[in-house]
């Protein structure tokens, strides 16, 4: 069942996301972003009372982190959906599992190093000095190398790059912020109340970067966009959380972060049928190298 809920996040992330692209054509960032976590929030309130899930929360300090780091991964991604094709800015916000190994690398050097330290002075430790993980580092190679297939540097304008970057940044955020998820639902957090105060953060964060860009004049009926977008973001959230603390097992929560992958297919389609954003063959040999780069490194973190 967990596969189920990951694929349909995956889904309803990829809709929303042309919602976003829509939206974006009169509205900033900022404002997307604001919006989004309003209509949200709203929705999750009204999905609490009906379960019987309260709102309140005994760790204020673990939601706020979670939602810190999911409006900056949502603020750089939403960024990229407005400046690249749809499908790019997907792709480059998947990349949380190679960013997840990257940290996972930092660690492991930064704990070689002391170990070595320790060494010199008490020579029986050496035995626990781990070896280099030349495995992720490889991962973590071949994803980078997926990215400069897929924006192809040479033949990309230099608008789009300020995009990419954001995209790229966005996957970093954005796996700090499922890590913050599991973190949550192991400590007994209900779905709706992760989510909810996620939506929250959001709104705030949103409302006073407002304050500083300013506000975009009203549309008329295109403005209309801003609420799918918020229902499809509560709706996806939840769903995505239900499946990472559905997993139990290391061997499924290392299918269900795979599966997060489809949403590049989706978007993908979806982009295609909608906005005519067809992907050369290199792109497609730099999606598929920054899939299976994904997925190796998190085989590869499952064992560790």
């Amino acid at each position: 069942m967990q596969a189920l809920w990951m694929v349909l996040a995956a889904l309803i992330f990829a809709v929303m996301s042309v919602c976003v692209k829509f939206a974006s054509q009169d509205f900033n960032t900022a404002e997307i972003i604001f919006y989004r976590g309003l209509i949200s929030m709203a929705l999750l309130a009204w999905l609490a009372k009906s379960s019987g899930v309260t709102l309140a929360t005994r760790y204020p300090r673990e939601h706020g982190w979670r939602s810190f780091v999911g409006v900056v991964s949502m603020g750089a991604w939403f960024y990229a959906i407005g400046h690249l094709p749809l499908a790019t800015a997907t792709t480059l916000n998947s990349m949380s599992s190679i960013w997840m190994a990257v940290f996972l690398i930092s660690q492991g050097l930064w704990m070689r190093h002391t170990l070595r330290k320790s060494y010199a002075a008490q020579p029986e430790t050496r035995l626990a000095i781990p070896p280099f993980p030349w495995g992720l580092v490889s991962t973590v190679m071949a994803g980078f190398v997926g990215v400069l297939l897929v924006l192809r540097p040479t033949s990309a304008p230099a608008s789009e790059w300020v995009a990419a970057l954001g995209g790229l940044f966005g996957g970093m955020f954005a796996a700090m912020a499922y890590m913050q998820v599991a973190t949550l639902s192991r400590m007994g957090e209900p779905e709706t109340r992760v989510v909810f105060y996620f939506s929250l953060g959001s709104a705030i964060a949103g409302g006073i970067t407002m304050l500083f860009i300013g506000i975009s004049p009203f549309p008329g009926w295109s403005a209309l966009w801003l609420v799918p977008v918020g229902v499809l973001a509560a709706v996806a959230q939840v769903c995505m959380t239900k499946a990472y603390a559905a997993a139990g097992s290391k061997r499924n929560t290392l299918v269900v972060a795979n599966l997060q992958y489809t949403g590049i297919v989706f978007a993908a389609l979806l982009s295609l049928m909608l906005f005519g954003e067809s992907i050369p063959v290199i792109g497609w040999v730099g999606i598929v190298l920054i899939v299976a780069s994904g997925a190796a490194a998190t085989a590869l973190r499952s064992r560790s």
